[in-house]
């Protein structure tokens, strides 16, 4: 609470030891009541997950002090529909909050993941909460490596990356969690106003991937074949492929170097 100062008053924080999936833990207590009115953001931050996930089903390990792993409970106005960019703005945020304790080369990958020198830093997960018709409720999980262990293997196209590589002095959990949060409702606030466009070139700005050739990926068979040209308004990754301009909507494929 003090980490986030004037803040304060707009979380309420759990902290567990164990658990789970923070965004499991956090979906579970949305399903029990929690009211699409509250202006609390409800987190859940676990000291080790035992199941984290990522997206199409991936595990995602955190240990100890070696990783922040939190969710976070946002929720839309009734009528609402789940916005397509949800998974780029939070990561924009990431990316932003970490830049601000110092740390360079940050870049973004479409639609989920946040780079530090072309290997994953941190991950995103959106899941739908219910909320018992009063609007859409959603969980964003973030998964945040700060120190890999010395076996861990790293290796592979966007293999792991842990912030101790650009920031030999990490700063407090509690500090880094703070500017996460406040850089996430503050993304979220102007997402909810003004909609993707209003964040778009700055998220253009730490475009991993911009003007590289890519393959849309599922399931192991390729889509699409194309130069990436960017993100769409609304989110959607843009590749200029020999039939022409296509729009890639983020779900269940992946995007990889060609």
């Amino acid at each position: 609470a003090v980490a986030l100062g004037t803040h304060a008053e707009r979380f309420s924080i759990s902290v567990v030891d164990t658990c789970s999936s923070t965004n499991a833990l956090l979906l579970e207590r949305a399903a029990q009541g929690c009211s699409a009115r509250s202006v609390i953001r409800s987190v859940v931050v676990c000291e080790q997950q035992t199941a984290g996930r990522g997206r199409r089903g991936r595990r995602w390990l955190s240990a100890g002090s070696g990783s922040l792993t939190f969710s976070l409970l946002w929720r839309f106005a009734p009528g609402t529909p789940l916005p397509a960019a949800l998974s780029l703005v939070a990561g924009l945020a990431v990316a932003r909050a970490l830049e601000q304790c110092g740390a360079r080369d940050i870049a973004l990958k479409w639609p989920n993941d946040v780079l530090l020198r072309g290997r994953k830093l941190a991950g995103i997960l959106i899941e739908v909460a219910q909320s018992r018709n009063e609007g859409t409720a959603v969980v964003i999980g973030i998964g945040l490596n700060l120190r890999l262990p010395p076996d861990f293997n790293a290796g592979g196209e966007f293999g792991a990356a842990a912030l101790a590589e650009v920031l030999p002095q990490l700063p407090a959990r509690n500090a880094l969690l703070a500017r996460l949060l406040i850089e996430l409702d503050a993304a979220l606030e102007q997402f909810t106003v003004q909609g993707f466009n209003g964040l778009r070139e700055q998220w253009l700005a730490r475009h991993a991937l911009q003007d590289a050739e890519l393959r849309v990926v599922l399931d192991q068979h390729t889509l699409l074949e194309g130069r990436c040209c960017g993100i769409d308004v609304d989110g959607a990754l843009l590749l200029a492929t020999i039939s022409g301009l296509q729009r890639v909507i983020s779900g269940d494929v992946s995007v990889r170097r060609a």
